[in-house]
Formats: structure tokens, sequence, C-alpha cells
């Protein structure tokens, strides 16, 4: 006889099929009522209509006026699937597209569970449509915001932060408030403005199990402001803040509510300079991440102590099913001490390739901090033993953002000579973004003049200057391409052929810096992979009909030709 505890199981794992319609990948141009016309009759089709899948189309806004009219027949209307739905569209047509599409599901009385816009062009206008729609009853059951690449910026972020905020209010006030479940709002420029106007977000709704914000040139200021809002989501399983700067001292702000957010099952802190000082402080946090199943820290600078530390913290980890510690500093020594650890507890099979680890560096490397921290905010150990935390120094002045040294960023960009690019020390790249921000400079152009004056740098007699500016640059070109994040390439584009001298700029000023250096930077750019493939078909025409009578230049130019033959 079956009971009624097994009827119930199986009740329980019973999933239903959802119902709706999708035109995903059709790239259909959507101006007129007219063009809008199949996906209007296959709205109406559709007795019982839950999704409605519109990526990798593009919708002008007579066409999203049918289509939101099609939509006021579908009260059960649940899940808006709008990703890239916007592509070529002018800036002033998305917001009234958006106002269109969110008074047809106000209108039907939808209850939306899951809204994605992710890859439109938003920007802070866009926001301003999406913002009437999150206000409204139709968003108060909300549990999935996807807005991934959306190119918010500081503006849109405090603009969505607010409509979210009013959301979670006028529900509240109808006895049910808004339990968000996942965020994601990666490569969108939010900075640490945005990032603490979204934490009050977080810190009010107590919802959230998953948080994704990769690549938003957040800092240290942003980043414990969140860290103060993840403590009150104590269901929070899946956090990413890959390629923002957490360094030592968002490290230490993150590893304090760690041990309170016990269903954890995902870390990614790839990309943010946690450096040796915030991996040590990490390790104690996660600790008591029991459930802990991934965890990447690739590419921050972590010494083999460091790894050592992350590792021991990780030996307790029953669920443990990938672990990635790939492009840091262990040193061939450090890597087969971790390999070691993990192989002792049945675990060596959870790490990913180490085969991208750089050279260990020195117990007196200066790449250690990034901001002044008092010495009784040390972290010690569980066991007693204090932490490898000494050796600190040539410390960043937190006030101005400079090493405590005579040469500023401003003397080097001045005078970029190799001597000021040294004295700079290890952290040159992340004070040379972080001088671009502190002017509110056009970021990608702003980027590209600092970027070519340390590749200026690579064709010099020293070795060590050589290394280093490749190494800046490599890091910059990843930065500028990262963050452009409508996906439209097209102005930095102009703007890295008119620095590399492939076209005359409108003012017609002459370049004061070596192109060599330049070209030869453009080349280890190339080898990363760093650059999309718009600009390698761009520098490949440029480059192509390009004639110079210098045989040096035209030497690499024929180099990167060949290189650019091979990647298209």
């Amino acid at each position: 006889m079956v009971s009624i505890e097994d009827i119930t199981s199986q009740l329980k794992n019973t999933k239903v099929a959802t119902t709706g319609v999708s035109f995903e990948g059709k790239s259909l141009k959507l101006d007129t009522a007219n063009d809008a016309k199949p996906v209007v009759e296959a709205i109406d089709n559709c007795p019982y209509l839950e999704y409605l899948n519109l990526q990798g189309n593009t919708l002008g806004v007579e066409a999203s006026s049918v289509i939101a009219k099609a939509l006021e027949k579908h009260p059960e209307f649940k899940r808006a699937q709008w990703q890239d739905m916007f592509t070529g569209r002018m800036k002033t047509e998305i917001p009234k597209a958006l106002q269109f599409l969110g008074n047809g599901l106000v209108t039907a009385g939808a209850k939306l569970t899951e809204l994605d816009l992710s890859d439109n062009a938003l920007g802070p206008i866009g926001v301003e449509g999406l913002a009437s729609l999150l206000r409204s009853s139709s968003c108060y059951a909300l549990e999935e915001l996807r807005l991934n690449n959306n190119g918010l910026g500081i503006g849109g972020g405090k603009l969505l932060a607010s409509a979210l905020l009013d959301c979670y209010n006028s529900s509240k006030s109808q006895g049910k408030p808004l339990s968000l479940k996942v965020f994601i709002v990666g490569r969108n420029r939010l900075e640490n403005d945005g990032a603490k106007a979204l934490a009050e977000v977080f810190s009010t709704i107590g919802t959230l199990e998953e948080i994704e914000m990769p690549q938003n040139g957040i800092y240290n200021i942003g980043i414990t402001a969140l860290s103060n809002a993840f403590k009150n989501n104590l269901n929070l399983k899946v956090l990413n803040l890959n390629d923002n700067t957490i360094g030592p001292k968002g490290s230490k702000a993150i590893a304090s509510v760690l041990p309170q957010l016990k269903e954890l099952r995902e870390i990614n802190f790839g990309d943010c300079l946690l450096l040796n000082k915030g991996a040590i402080t990490l390790a104690h946090g996660l600790k008591h991440c029991m459930k802990l199943e991934q965890l990447m820290l690739a590419g921050n600078e972590i010494k083999s102590d460091g790894g050592i530390q992350l590792i021991k913290a990780l030996i307790n980890k029953e669920k443990l099913v990938c672990v990635n510690l790939g492009a840091n500093k262990f040193g061939s020594d450090g890597c087969e001490d971790i390999k070691t650890l993990l192989k002792d507890v049945g675990k060596l099979n959870t790490l990913e390739s180490l085969s991208d680890d750089e050279s260990a560096g020195s117990d007196d490397d200066d790449d250690e901090e990034d901001e002044d921290e008092d010495d009784d905010e040390k972290v010690n150990d569980e066991t007693g033993t204090e932490s490898d935390h000494e050796n600190e120094i040539n410390e960043i002045d937190n006030n101005n953002g400079v090493l405590d040294s005579k040469v500023t960023v401003e003397d080097f960009l001045k005078e970029p000579t190799s001597e000021n690019f040294l004295s700079l020390g290890d952290n040159v790249a992340d004070l040379l973004l972080k001088e671009v921000e502190k002017n509110n400079q056009t970021y990608s152009d702003s980027l590209l003049v600092i970027l070519m004056k340390v590749a200026s740098l690579s064709v010099c007699k020293s070795k060590e200057v050589c290394e280093k500016s490749l190494k800046c640059t490599d890091y910059l070109y990843k930065k500028i391409f990262t963050m452009e994040n409508d996906g439209n390439y097209s102005l930095v584009n102009n703007s890295l052929l008119v620095h590399l001298g492939l076209i005359k700029s409108e003012d017609k000023k002459e370049l004061d810096w070596d192109l060599g250096g330049c070209l030869k930077a453009l080349q280890s750019a190339l080898r990363k992979s760093y650059l999309p493939d718009s600009t390698k078909s761009v520098l490949w025409v440029f480059l192509e009909k390009d004639v110079d009578n210098n045989k040096e230049l035209l030497s690499l130019k024929k180099d990167i030709l060949l290189q650019l033959n091979i990647k298209l």
C-alpha cells in the first residue's frame, strides 16, 4: 500500500512543463505592427502563455506596442525573457518600447517571476523605461532579475536601486513584500556609488540566494557596503564579484560576514586583486562555509603561503567539487605543496590547472597592500599562529591613491619615463585605472592615452621595464574591452586607430608616444585574446592598407597582420 508520504514525495518531485512562445535567435527586425504580426499571432494562439522569449531579435517602438497589446490578454504571464532584443536601436527608442511592454503586463494583471533584459544597451535612459515596470504590481512577485551587460553606469544603478526599493515598499504594504532570489548585474560600470545604492536594496530585501556583479569597477568602499548587505541575506548560495578590485581591505569586509553565510555554495572572486594578505584574510572566513562547492580565486597575485592557508580552509568541505587558483604567484614549489595538501585529503580532483601560475614572489615584494591598515587589524590564525602580514611595504596612500613615494601617477603621465614608471610599484595598473575614474574622464579614450604612454616603454633597453610595461598594457587592454558594456566597440575602435597612428584625429594632434612600443603592446594583447572580433577586423583593414616608410614599424605591422590572419 502506498503511503501518504510517498505520494507527497512523488508530487513534490513532479515538474509540470511550462508553455509559452519563443522566437529566440530568429534575428527578426521588428519595426512596424506588420513586422510584429508573427509574434502577435503566436501570443494570441497560446492559450496559457507563461513565457515569451524574444532573445536575438530587435524591436522598435511600434512593434513593441502591438506585442504589448497582445500580452494584455494573458494574466498568467510570468517569465519575460527579453535579452538582446534592442540591437541597433536608438537610445530614445528603448525606454518607450519598455514602457509599452510594461504597461501591457500591468493591464493584464500579470505577476512576473523572471525578468531578463541582459545584453541590451539600456544605459541610464533605458532604466527610466524599466523603472516604471519594476515599480508596478507586475513585479511584486519577481524572483529573478537579470540585467547583465546593460551599460547602466552609476546613474542607471542608482535609478535601478530606487525602483526596486519602491517595489519592495509597495509590495510590503500589500502584505507580501518583494522576495527577490536571483540578482545578476554584471558588466555595468556601477562602481562604488552604484554598488552602495544596490547594497541598500540587498539589505532591505534580505531574500537573495544568488548575487552576480562581475566587472563593475567596484573598489573596497563598494565591496564593504555590499558585504554589510550580504549578512542580511542568510540564504545566499552564489556570490560572484569577479574582476572587481576587492583588495585586502575588501577581503577583510567579506571575510567578516562569511561565517554567517552558511548556505554559500559558489564563490567567484577571480581577478579581484586580493593579493597575499587578502587571500589569508579570506581563508579565515572560508573555514566556516561548510557547504562550499566551488571556489574561484584565479589571477589574484596570491603567493604560496596564501595558497596554503586557502587550501587548509577547504580541507573540511565535504561537498567541494571545484577549486580554481590559476594565474597566481605560488611558484613551482608552492604549486606542489598545494597539490600535496589536497591529495592527502582526497580532494586533488577538485583542483583546476595551475599551469598559468607565475614565479613565486620574494619575501620583500612590494605588492602586498593597496590601503593603509592599523597593526591591530591584522588577522591571526585560529591556532594562534600570526598570519604572514609583517612584510608589507610600499603601501598606497588611502587619500590620494598613490604609493607612498615621491613619484605620483600625475608625475608619470606628465613625464612617462622608465624611472617614474618603476617608482609607481607593482600596483601601477590599478593606480592608473583609479586616476581615470577619479577625474571622471571618458573611460576608454582616456585609458587608451595612458595605455599608449605605458606601451611606449616596452621597447626600452631595460628588460624589467619592458616586461612590466607589457604586463600593465595587457591588463589595461583587457579592462577597456570588458568595460564596453553594450557590446558596441565602434567608439573604442576608432579611438584605438587614432592612438596607433592609423587614422588622423579630428584635431590633427601629433602623437607623443613611441608607436613601436604601442604596436608591440598590441601584439601582446592579441596573444591573450583580449580584443573582440570587431576590433581585430577593423585593425586588419587599416593595417593592410597602411604604408609606412619606417622599416621597423612596417615589420611590426606585418607581424600583427599575420597574427590577425590567424585569429580571424
